[in-house]
């Protein structure tokens, strides 16, 4: 690892501290005229376009350093959210991924994608990807990227022949795609929040399960149509609230936003509720079915508290260990929100201490080295692989030789009677042995304490009392932990079901609950007695318990089975705490809701579809409903 005394000061760093985490969104530093200034004595700037091989041109700025006396890498972004400030004499304050990184001299390249800001062509959300095999003439994300590199060590001078690839969220899709069928230039890939599919995870869906605010408040400013180039897009519509709760239970039915208030404007919008199931045009926007032999090493990481894209650096890191094992990879996630470790410190999340400032660490012992080290051979004695992983709860860095560990060992958390969750099985027969609950689309249970429209970037590690006191969550505690038990890999929920509807949505929450006298974990921190400290959420529709190609009704009132992924979790449930699951079916506007009766395309559904239902959980010896925990030992 890079800085070996670094790693085992922060392993042991205990210390309080507070901090301002970052908002959901990834955002450049507010403009700062003596930062400008630095970037603008460093660099010349240059605008230009690019020639893609189908004829498409791309726009593009280069920043060449003014001092020309060794040769340095190439860093080089592409994004869909404009490569601003535009205009030859208009300079950022900051190039590439890390700050001071540009202090360094480097050649920084930034490009709009095609279809998006000044570039021409046609914009394609997630692309897909064509493979090796494509025909001649047709273009994708990696045609594009490696058309690019290709033009840029022919056209700019004073470059060493390597290159990195660098970008978040979206930016990290298209670095992600780039390193496909690479151009021989590219040295290292650092996807960051990368969007790998959008239906199963990522910005737009959670297993299939509609993201309600965080795709309405994303798409009505994003996906405004455009005549040509251009340098800004118009506002969408203002809903002249914070309350997206309230609000979005006014709008009603899906079916109302499209030609409601997205006034018909919104493309994407349209495309997503035509294919409401796993089908091929979500499918052949899954980029991690085409990870295999990959050439570039990839620095690939993400944060445990990332709302827009958590599920992305987990199925790319899989698929990376499955489909590329040739591959060198360091895979990296800490206790941060998206995008929060390029800039933020993060020594505190919420209500939580980290142990110290882990967005710096990152950025000082992992990032910047590997850039250096993979771009310039100067390594100063540090190693580049494996699996640097924060475990929350005992806020320590854990470095494994891949995630998830091999030595973890499932066991099944049962939920039981009397509202207890227990690592031994039911001994209770018959039907007898479950629980109900009612649940009503017109009252949802909400996902967040927080007033607000979009997506509260806070949300995952919320205190999750204010769902715990409705009667429409089932709770399940266990008893006060004697040992600690540290949970390290993917969660699942196996649940027996029944529902007087004919569809039903299952929201599953694995929670660490504190003692009654927790105090604050940092100065300034408030106190934590009993805090529900939300884990991690899974979510999954019962009519795709067959599989997610197709929709299958339930039948009511009969019993049946689904699985709830829960995705990955580290996290150390300490001796004195309690572990709680909570069992709900609805969790708005996070996600869309379920009308509870069975509409075949449910973005279809209107107002009058909509229906209260009683849900059924079994918890007996023959239908033992229970959540799958990856056990890691001392």
């Amino acid at each position: 690892m890079f800085g070996r005394r670094a790693c085992v000061a922060w392993a042991s760093l205990t210390l309080a501290w507070s901090s301002t985490v970052l908002p959901a969104q990834d955002r450049r530093a507010a403009p700062n005229p003596s930062a400008v200034a630095r970037v603008r004595a460093q660099y010349v700037k240059r605008e230009l376009y690019i020639p893609m091989r189908d004829g498409t041109k791309l726009f593009t700025t280069i920043f060449t350093p003014r001092d020309t006396g060794a040769r340095v890498p190439i860093l080089l972004m592409r994004t869909p959210y404009g490569i601003a400030p535009y205009g030859a004499d208009a300079y950022p304050v900051q190039l590439g991924p890390f700050p001071e990184l540009d202090s360094e001299g480097w050649i920084f390249v930034n490009q709009d994608v095609r279809g998006r800001y000044m570039s021409e062509g046609h914009y394609s959300f997630m692309t897909p990807h064509r493979g090796p095999q494509r025909a001649s003439g047709v273009v994708d994300e990696s045609t594009d990227t490696y058309d690019t590199i290709e033009w840029i060590l022919k056209n700019v001078s004073h470059h060493n022949g390597r290159v990195g690839t660098w970008g978040n969220s979206a930016p990290g899709f298209f670095v992600a795609a780039g390193m496909l069928d690479a151009h021989p230039a590219l040295k290292l890939a650092y996807p960051s929040a990368p969007m790998i599919d959008w239906w199963m995870g990522d910005d737009r869906h959670m297993n299939g399960l509609f993201k309600l605010s965080q795709t309405y408040n994303f798409m009505k400013n994003f996906d405004q149509p455009r005549t040509g180039p251009l340098t800004s897009y118009p506002a969408g519509p203002d809903a002249g609230t914070t309350d997206g709760y309230a609000w979005h239970l006014g709008v009603g039915a899906m079916s109302k936003y499209g030609p409601g208030p997205l006034q018909g404007r919104v493309a994407f919008w349209d495309s997503i509720t035509v294919h409401p199931d796993y089908d091929a045009f979500w499918q052949s926007r899954a980029l991690w079915k085409h990870v295999k032999n990959v050439s570039p090493a990839v620095l690939l990481v993400g944060g445990w508290y990332d709302v827009e894209d958590p599920y992305g650096m987990l199925r790319l890191n899989k698929s990376l260990r499955e489909q590329s094992a040739g591959t060198r990879q360091m895979f990296v996630v800490g206790p941060w929100s998206h995008g929060g470790w390029n800039r933020a410190d993060f020594p505190t999340f919420g209500a939580f201490s980290n142990g110290g400032p882990t967005g710096a660490f990152f950025r000082d012992s992992i990032g910047k080295p590997t850039f250096r080290c993979l771009l310039k051979d100067d390594c100063r004695g540090g190693s580049f692989g494996g699996a640097l992983v924060f475990e929350a709860g005992t806020n320590r860095w854990r470095k494994f030789d891949a995630w998830p560990p091999k030595s973890a060992q499932t066991r099944a958390l049962y939920l039981r009677e009397n509202g207890r969750a227990e690592f031994r099985a039911p001994a209770v027969a018959g039907n007898a042995a479950a629980d109900q609950y009612v649940s009503d689309p017109a009252k949802p249970v909400p996902y967040t304490m927080g007033n607000t429209f979009g997506f509260n970037a806070m949300y995952p590690t919320e205190d999750q009392r204010f769902a715990s006191r409705r009667p429409d969550v089932l709770v399940y505690r266990s008893d006060v932990l004697t040992e600690d038990v540290t949970v390290a890999g993917p969660v699942s929920a196996l649940l027996h079901v029944a529902s007087t509807g004919t569809d039903a949505d299952f929201v599953v929450k694995i929670i660490d609950q504190y003692p009654d006298n927790a105090a604050p974990e940092f100065d300034g921190g408030p106190r934590l007695d009993s805090y529900e400290r939300l884990v991690r959420p899974g979510v999954a529709r019962a009519r795709w318990r067959r599989g997610y190609d197709r929709s299958v009704p339930l039948s009511a009132g009969v019993a049946d089975t689904m699985r709830v992924p829960l995705d990955d979790v580290f996290h150390t449930f300490r001796k004195g705490h309690r572990i709680v699951v909570h069992v709900q079916s609805t969790w708005y506007p996070a996600v869309d809701r379920n009308p509870q009766r069975f509409v075949p395309n449910i973005y279809k559904a209107t107002d009058a579809d909509f229906q209260r239902a009683t849900m059924t959980v079994f918890r007996s010896t023959a239908r033992p409903s229970h959540l799958m925990l990856p056990i890691l030992t001392p």
